[in-house]
């Protein structure tokens, strides 16, 4: 599997971001994906996932409200809506795909088998 993750740049606080990850290799439907990201001199974050179907996602509570994860599985695609970006939320984001899911893994990095490259947002205040 390959995934290809675009769509980051410079922002002014307040702003909107859409990221993509398109995704190649493997039947798309079948497995869950999570967008994790990482802060200079930190380790990296879970962020966002979705289920294989779309039909279950989650969150870390410091994003909750202002990102949204969908996925589009004619596409191969899954996105990270980003609103009402703040400072804090710079970082490289990374989406990553999970082939064999488990209830609770999905906000656990370890679980997640194929990395894509990473997309850089930075959030100026």
């Amino acid at each position: 599997v390959q995934l290809q993750a675009s769509g980051g740049g410079l922002v002014q606080a307040g702003g909107s971001l859409r990221l993509s990850c398109a995704a190649s290799g493997r039947t798309f439907s079948t497995y869950d994906m999570g967008w994790f990201r990482q802060a200079p001199g930190k380790e990296r974050e879970f962020v966002a996932g979705i289920s294989w179907s779309g039909g279950r996602t989650d969150y870390a509570d410091s994003v909750k409200g202002r990102f949204t994860i969908s996925k589009d599985n004619a596409k191969s695609t899954v996105y990270l809506q980003m609103n009402s970006l703040k400072a804090e939320d710079t970082a490289v984001y990374y989406c990553a795909a999970d082939f064999f899911p488990s209830p609770e893994g999905m906000g656990v990095m370890t679980e997640y088998e194929y990395w894509g490259q990473g997309t850089l947002v930075t959030v100026s205040s």
